[in-house]
């Protein structure tokens, strides 16, 4: 019996963000014990990356390739941080190739359910000791798609939590950055970090050039953080938590 885990990442473009997809590949290939291999779901950065003469395979790819090295049963697991868009392509596209293999499991993204968002938010505010006169600003991506309701809640679980000083938002989604302006009532100073799997292209410039400029403005003193949460260990921990579950369920038949 052959076994393959596929870790498959949106993917960046940003040499020095890497390292934060890679911290979390490792960490996913040490729970499985066995060899993982990469798959990238953006074709833009696959295009950027082929262009300076690096191929990264899509899912599809990395399927096929698995298939023809006989493999019977493959686990697909997301490094993605909520359901959305990309995970629904994801999950579309593998299981188009499920029928190459005896088994395919795909995992579920980080923050599945409100188990995930409640411990995020509590590691989050360990992380973040309160200090006066100062907040936390973590930027999102946001979408359109339902699973945006994630980014709420986890503000919702910080207010809960008396930590209101810590404030989420979002690029592309709600709450935003007029919603985080309003919520800090008096200047103040600001940490001001990507809530993303790597601090990449929107780290770089929405965060720390449009972002960072707003809240200057609006009086506050900021310093930008340029951390993806694929550093964090207590992330890597819970997408371990995560693959180990899809382990453990493949096992049973489930």
């Amino acid at each position: 019996m052959k076994h393959a885990l596929v870790v498959t990442s949106f993917g960046t473009s940003v040499p020095e963000a890497r390292g934060s997809i890679e911290a979390v590949e490792k960490t996913l290939e040490e729970a499985a014990g066995y060899t993982a291999v990469r798959a990238f779901t953006s074709p833009t950065i696959r295009r950027i990356l082929a262009g300076r003469g690096e191929r990264v395979a899509n899912l599809s790819e990395a399927l096929e390739a698995l298939h023809g090295e006989g493999v019977d049963r493959v686990v697909v697991q997301p490094t993605h941080l909520l359901y959305g868009y990309e995970y629904d392509k994801l999950k579309a596209e593998a299981e188009c190739l499920s029928g190459r293999f005896e088994r395919m499991t795909v995992g579920k993204p980080l923050l599945a359910g409100s188990r995930d968002i409640l411990r995020f938010a509590e590691n989050l505010a360990k992380m973040h000791p309160r200090q006066e006169g100062a907040a936390v600003v973590y930027m999102g991506h946001g979408t359109e798609h339902f699973a945006n309701a994630v980014y709420p809640a986890l503000q919702t679980a910080l207010n809960l939590m008396g930590r209101g000083d810590i404030c989420i938002g979002t690029v592309e989604g709600w709450p935003g950055l007029e919603d985080i302006l309003r919520q800090l009532k008096a200047p103040c100073g600001v940490r001001l970090l990507p809530l993303m799997l790597v601090a990449g292209d929107h780290a770089r410039n929405d965060m720390a050039v449009d972002w960072k400029e707003a809240l200057e403005r609006a009086g506050h003193t900021v310093q930008c953080e340029f951390t993806g949460l694929g550093e964090r260990t207590w992330v890597q921990e819970m997408y371990r938590e995560r693959l180990l579950e899809v382990l453990c369920a493949a096992e049973r038949g489930t």
